[in-house]
């Protein structure tokens, strides 16, 4: 049975709407469900349909190079904003290219990486990832934590989250082992005290 969150990703990888890592997530889910196949198709077909019969509207003479010029404005203006050092001031980028940054954690399959560090205000954000069968061991948590599945599959408890999915976890909550079946990529937010933030931040 295809559920409503299938249809609606089913309706937006479509229409061309999804982005890479959830586009990606979708393609694998495809792989092994004919009847999304199916139901995709269809929705495919259906756009090609109301596309096809929209009729021609012929566009105001000059419009291509007006907004091309703007284009050109636009490409320029950016440019000299961020060759200003004062457009910097207070930025701070972490590129998303290779594995630079990754730490291993003592747990085989699994790594973290350090993206903000907020010390005045109690709060870290770090990458997460796991590999395909890895399994973090059961744990209590330090304080709140938030964590936001980018890419892959998490098990947590008797839920399994998927791309897009989000979990908050209360200080002194405890978590049962986790583990991913197909490897994740997830988003967190921890606080300061959190012994993950002390290990990525060494």
């Amino acid at each position: 049975m295809i559920s409503e969150r299938q249809q609606e990703l089913a309706a937006l990888y479509a229409l061309g709407a999804l982005p890479p890592p959830e586009r990606q997530a979708f393609k694998a889910e495809l792989s092994a469900a004919p009847e999304l196949q199916a139901l995709t198709r269809g929705v495919q077909a259906a756009i090609a349909v109301v596309a096809a019969s929209t009729p021609a509207v012929a566009l105001p003479p000059g419009l291509k190079d007006k907004v091309l010029r703007r284009i050109q404005e636009l490409k320029a203006a950016q440019c000299s904003a961020q060759d200003s050092p004062s457009s910097l001031a207070g930025l701070s980028f972490v590129p998303a290219a290779g594995e630079s940054g990754w730490k291993p954690l003592p747990i085989p399959g699994a790594f973290i990486k350090l993206l903000s560090l907020e010390r005045d205000r109690g709060y870290a954000v770090l990458l997460g990832k796991l590999e395909a069968g890895t399994r973090y061991p059961a744990h209590r948590n330090a304080g709140p934590e938030e964590f936001y599945i980018l890419t892959g599959d998490l098990v947590v408890g008797d839920r399994r989250l998927v791309a897009g999915d989000f979990h908050h976890a209360d200080a002194g909550s405890r978590h049962d082992v986790n583990y991913s079946v197909g490897g994740c990529t997830l988003l967190a937010v921890l606080t300061t005290s959190d012994p993950l933030v002390a290990f990525a931040s060494a």
